[in-house]
C-alpha cells in the first residue's frame, strides 16, 4: 500500500512540474522583453544676421539690423515593445539669443543701435507608436515657447496610416497653439503711467491671447523605384490679437503714429506637393512647390530645389535654391500712404508683395565608421544666403553633429 501511494504521489508531482514547466515556456514565448533599437542626440548650432530699411517697428521706414545666435538639442530613443511595437521618444530644446536694431525703437528716447536683445527659448517633446502589423502609427506632442513678451504652450496629435509594401501612406495630424501677448506699445503710444510710479520701471504690461489651430492631411506615394511623390495641404485658423503691438503706422499728412490694427481672425490655406527623383546612386533631385491662400488677400508661390551629391562614401554636397513670391494683403500700405479712414492697416513688409530667393550649399559627411569616434554618426554645414526685392537681405550658417549610440 505505501508502494501504491508513493508512486501516486510520484506521479502527480511530475505532472505537476511539467504542467508548471509548459506554463512557463509559453509564458516565455508570450513575453519579450523591450529591445533598444535606436538612441540619438543632435546638437544644431547657427547664427542668423539681417539688415534691411522697412522696419515696422517705425512705420516700414528704418534699420532691420538684427544679429541671432542659435541652438538646438535634441534626443530621441526608439526601442520596440513587447508587442512588436516600435515607441520613439524625442526631447528638443532650442535657445535663441537675438539683438535688434529695431527693437530698440520702440523707445526713440533710448535708441542704443543694436543693444536691444532678448532670448527665446522653446522645448518641446514627442511620442509615436508604430504598430507594424497593424500598419498605422499614432503620435502626440506638447511644446512651449517664451521670451520677453511673448508666451506660448502647444499640443498635436498624429495618425497615418501605411500599405503592406509602405509605396503609400497617408498621415493627419493637428495641433493648437495658445499664446499670450505682453502688450508692449511705442513709448509716445502708451497709457499714461500711474501717479507716483517711475515710467523707466513700469513694465507691468496687459497681456493678450492669440490662440492658432491647424490640421495637416500628408498622402505620400512611390510611383517606381526612382521617383517618389507626397501631395500636402494645410488648414489653419488664427483667433486673438493678430496685430504686433509695438508696430507704427504712419497716415497721409499726418506725424502722430497709431499702433499697427490688422482683424483679430484669419484662415490660411496652402497647398504643396514635394517629389523626390533618384537619378543615380550619386544624385538625388528634390523638388517641393506651395500655393498659399488667405483671408486677407495674400497669395503666394514656394518653389524650391535641392540636389545632393554624394562625393564619396560618406560625403555629400548638396546645393538648394528656393524662389518665393507674394502678393500685398489687403491691409498693407508703406510709410504714410494709409489713410485715416481705413478700419485695419499696417506697414510690415512681411505682408507687402514681394519676391525672394534663398541659395546656398550644404555639405553633409556621414561614413559608415563614424568621425573619429564611432558614435560620432554625422556632421552637416550649412550657408545660406537670402535676397528680397523690397532690399532685405540676410545670412544663415549651420553646423549640425548627429550621434548615433546603437
Amino acid at each position: 500500500m505505501k508502494k501504491i501511494l508513493t508512486i501516486t504521489i510520484l506521479l502527480l508531482l511530475t505532472v505537476r512540474l511539467t504542467g508548471v514547466a509548459q506554463d512557463s515556456t509559453e509564458a516565455k514565448k508570450q513575453y519579450k522583453k523591450s529591445k533598444l533599437v535606436k538612441a540619438e542626440a543632435n546638437f544644431l548650432f547657427s547664427y542668423y544676421q539681417q539688415d534691411g530699411n522697412n522696419a515696422a517697428v517705425t512705420g516700414g521706414l528704418g534699420t532691420e539690423l538684427l544679429n541671432n545666435v542659435a541652438t538646438n538639442t535634441g534626443f530621441s530613443l526608439v526601442y520596440q515593445g513587447k508587442r512588436e511595437n516600435l515607441h520613439s521618444f524625442s526631447f528638443n530644446v532650442g535657445v535663441d539669443s537675438y539683438t535688434s536694431a529695431s527693437s530698440d525703437n520702440i523707445d526713440p528716447n533710448t535708441i542704443s543701435s543694436a543693444s536691444s536683445g532678448d532670448v527665446h527659448v522653446y522645448p518641446s517633446l514627442s511620442w509615436e507608436l508604430d504598430n507594424q502589423k497593424k500598419r498605422f502609427t499614432i503620435g502626440a506632442n506638447l511644446s512651449y515657447s517664451t521670451e520677453y513678451d511673448y508666451e506660448s504652450r502647444g499640443a498635436g496629435i498624429s495618425f497615418s496610416k501605411y500599405s503592406p509594401d509602405r509605396n503609400r501612406e497617408i498621415s493627419v495630424s493637428l495641433s493648437a497653439f495658445w499664446d499670450q501677448w505682453s502688450l508692449i506699445f511705442p513709448k509716445e503710444l502708451r497709457p499714461p503711467t500711474p501717479p507716483g510710479v517711475d515710467e523707466d520701471e513700469d513694465d507691468d504690461y496687459a497681456t493678450t491671447p492669440r490662440n492658432s489651430y491647424s490640421a495637416s492631411i500628408v498622402y505620400n506615394q512611390v510611383i517606381n523605384k526612382r521617383l517618389q511623390v507626397a501631395f500636402l495641404t494645410d488648414i489653419v485658423y488664427q483667433q486673438g490679437w493678430l496685430s504686433t503691438p509695438f508696430h507704427r503706422v504712419y497716415f497721409q499728412g499726418q506725424t502722430q503714429a497709431k499702433i499697427e490694427h490688422l482683424p483679430d481672425t484669419r484662415f490660411k490655406l496652402p497647398f504643396g506637393i514635394r517629389a523626390n527623383y533618384f537619378v543615380s546612386d550619386f544624385l538625388i533631385l528634390r523638388g517641393y512647390y506651395r500655393y498659399y491662400w488667405d483671408n486677407w488677400g495674400l497669395t503666394a508661390h514656394t518653389l524650391s530645389l535641392e540636389a545632393p551629391f554624394k562625393m564619396l562614401q560618406g560625403l555629400s554636397f548638396y546645393p538648394f535654391a528656393r524662389l518665393y513670391t507674394q502678393t500685398q494683403a489687403q491691409y498693407f500700405a508703406p510709410y504714410r500712404q494709409h489713410n485715416l479712414t481705413e478700419t485695419f492697416f499696417t506697414s510690415d513688409y512681411d505682408l507687402s508683395g514681394f519676391s525672394s530667393q534663398f541659395v546656398g550649399v550644404g555639405l553633409r559627411l556621414a561614413p559608415p565608421k563614424g568621425i573619429l569616434v564611432k558614435p560620432l554618426n554625422a556632421l552637416s554645414l550649412r550657408y545660406g544666403t537670402y535676397r528680397r526685392s523690397n532690399g532685405l537681405a540676410s545670412n544663415i550658417f549651420t553646423v549640425n553633429l548627429t550621434y548615433k549610440f546603437k
